[in-house]
């Protein structure tokens, strides 16, 4: 039985790009980041959740090569490899703090039905939802 997510990986362009955005400016806390056998860790995690962490991850050698490497790098930019959501107590306040660090918002916070949700990409052109979950009636 899978009981929940153990590592989630997002492709990126640039690892020390990466590493200032995603612990710079969104305030990710680093796990591992060390170069071994030709390939770059970069594994970081939210403050209140270390228990999913996030690999950032270059395309390329040793994992993929060539076209299959320039595919994903291209795939990454337009956004479509968007990951998912990351999780806010205040969509609203997080959007307004992000948005003073120079994160690129592609969609104001707007209220769903699911709660408040915003989007912005990461430089690589990552797709990245900000969402406040309200409680859903059963």
């Amino acid at each position: 039985m899978i009981t929940g997510f153990a590592l989630v990986c997002v492709n990126v362009l640039d690892m020390d790009q990466a590493r200032d955005f995603y612990v710079g400016t969104l305030g990710f806390e680093v796990d591992v980041d060390m170069v071994q056998d030709g390939f770059h860790w970069l594994v970081v995690h939210a403050p209140a959740q270390p228990e999913v962490p996030l690999m950032l991850v270059l395309p390329g050698p040793p994992v993929v090569n060539g076209e299959v490497a320039r595919q994903i790098q291209s795939l990454v930019a337009t956004g479509y490899l968007g990951p998912g959501a990351f999780a806010t107590d205040d969509c609203r306040a997080t959007y307004r703090e992000l948005k003073a660090k120079g994160v690129e918002f592609i969609e104001e916070p707007e209220e769903r039905f699911y709660g408040i949700d915003a989007a912005f990409r990461d430089p690589f052109g990552n797709h990245w939802r900000l969402t406040q979950r309200k409680r859903l009636a059963p």
